[in-house]
């Protein structure tokens, strides 16, 4: 579970690699430019959590 959890983050951090490369900064929320920050966004959201997955399974070891 664990390697999936971090191959999750991985690609997370991938597509937020591609939509940094679509951005169009004069004007972040017309057309693609749009679209790729909420793919960024939802990508942020990923990584949170994931990682306070992580955080809550390695709680919960060292409890048992």
């Amino acid at each position: 579970m664990k390697y999936f959890i971090y191959t999750i983050i991985f690609l997370a951090l991938v597509f937020i690699g591609i939509s940094v490369s679509v951005l169009d900064f004069s004007n972040l929320l017309v057309d693609e430019s749009g679209q790729a920050m909420i793919v960024i966004l939802a990508s942020l959201c990923v990584i949170v959590l994931m990682l306070i997955l992580l955080v809550s399974r390695g709680i919960e070891k060292k409890r048992q």
